[in-house]
């Protein structure tokens, strides 16, 4: 009898441990969940929901003088791709050969598919842009290059100025920066009381030697398109940069990773993401602290912070026309001119990092495991910045190689959209290649 009661009880005891060890595990979805209200600057997990469909009404950020229309997005998603626009090259041989998409991929989530930008004065595609070398006919300082990494340009309805430094804006964060507008030429576009990707896209069509009048919409095909998209604009203003701008940025408004595992989960399907991606998004949103700057739909901010990463000008590739000398090195500084935003850089989104291959504005990490192996051990690498300038929550972050690994996992695939092609369009109305429209660039893409 004594034996039997001493069996009995050892057996209820690893019962009563197992219903413990069962009650006491954590549900995946729950302790996201929670992470992610604790996060939300509203409380509730809504707020990281992307507009999905295409009611334009949804969509934020809208500038008042260019509400989004169908018409608009369909002329901005043709003339992004149109290398027929690129008419004001350096060297006659490049005429019509770039496009705005020469350093915005769509395979390449809408960035570059090499560490550095090149538009006029390059040749070659590759694959997916990483085939892409200055033409030998250019010199260095002739090439239309970038001075930092591209920033993709996807989820820009959550942008509300589109550059590293944000240079480009009437409102929001440019409010109280006056004083410098008439220090550049292009500045001055600040003065037309613009949101930050009309101002951008009228500075950027200029700087990358594009051009729009009647006489070239009409000869690329695009005259009745403009017609559709603005007839409240007088003929006399319709046919120009500015027009043309005012597509793209309606255009850019309505890109949006809305596919992506992590915004399926939040639509209610908690099998779209695994049970590793949702334990990385927990220390996203938790332990990790890095919903503190990446907190919006697109886990973006419009604040500037000095993380101290290296310039593109001090890692080991070939780059044109920046160096030691550039003040786009200076971050929100180099626009400003202020010695509290020297070295800051716009805090960027997230989704669609995967296959980027470069990251931060200098391409200094080529993997997300390098940059959250670089956050995790909170150590500046750049010795050119000083450490008064450095961001307060950049620290050690005291992670375990899993929760890294775990962290990494989320990004790369928990925010992952696979079908971002479907924003391209099969054609453009020239009926010339794109992104670029080079002999070599046509052979790559299998387009002549």
């Amino acid at each position: 009898m004594k034996k039997w009661i001493l069996f009995a009880a050892i057996v209820g005891s690893f019962y009563f441990v197992a219903c413990d060890k069962h009650t006491t595990e954590v549900n995946p979805d729950q302790a996201l969940t929670e992470a992610v209200k604790n996060a939300s600057p509203t409380g509730a997990a809504d707020f990281y929901k992307m507009p999905v469909g295409v009611d334009y009404s949804q969509i934020p950020n809208q500038d008042p003088k260019n509400p989004i229309n169908a018409a608009k997005v369909a002329l901005g998603k043709m003339l992004f791709f149109e290398t027929g626009i690129g008419l004001t090259p350096n060297q006659s041989v490049s005429k019509s050969t770039y496009s705005c998409s020469s350093c915005h991929i769509p395979a390449k989530s809408f960035t570059a598919g090499r560490f550095q930008g090149i538009a006029d004065g390059a040749v070659g595609f590759g694959r997916n842009g990483e085939g892409r070398s200055k033409n030998n006919l250019y010199t260095g300082d002739m090439v239309d290059a970038q001075g930092a990494r591209p920033l993709p340009v996807i989820n820009l309805a959550y942008v509300t100025n589109a550059l590293w430094a944000g240079s480009f804006g009437s409102f929001n964060v440019n409010v109280g920066t006056e004083s410098v507008w008439h220090a550049d030429t292009l500045l001055e576009i600040n003065f037309l009381d613009l949101e930050g990707l009309e101002a951008n896209n009228m500075r950027a069509l200029q700087v990358h030697r594009q051009m729009m009048n009647r006489t070239i919409a009409d000869t690329l095909g695009y005259k009745e398109m403009f017609d559709a998209a603005f007839p409240d604009f007088p003929e006399s203003e319709r046919y120009n940069l500015k027009t043309t701008a005012f597509a793209i940025a309606a255009y850019f408004r309505t890109i949006f990773t809305n596919e992506a595992p992590f915004q399926q989960w939040l639509q209610g399907n908690t099998d779209a993401m695994t049970d590793q991606q949702k334990k990385g998004a927990a220390l996203f949103f938790g332990k990790a602290g890095c919903y503190n700057c990446h907190n919006s739909p697109s886990l973006n901010n419009m604040k500037f912070f000095a993380l101290g990463v290296n310039n593109l000008y001090q890692g080991p590739y070939e780059v044109f026309r920046t160096g030691a000398s550039d003040k786009r090195n200076l971050g929100r500084g180099g626009f400003t001119g202020r010695a509290e935003d020297m070295h800051k850089f716009k805090v960027p989104q997230l989704y669609n990092l995967k296959d980027v291959g470069f990251y931060f504005h200098g391409a200094s990490k080529t993997s997300l495991r390098d940059v959250v192996e670089y956050f995790n051990a909170g150590v500046p690498e750049n010795s050119l910045v000083p450490k008064s300038q450095i961001a307060g929550n950049f620290h050690p972050l005291n992670l375990s190689a899993q929760e890294v690994t775990d962290l990494v996992e989320f990004l790369e695939n928990g925010l992952y959209d696979a079908n971002l092609l479907r924003y391209a369009p099969d054609f453009t109305m020239s009926g010339f290649c794109f992104p670029d429209n080079d002999l070599e660039s046509q052979i790559d893409l299998g387009c002549k």
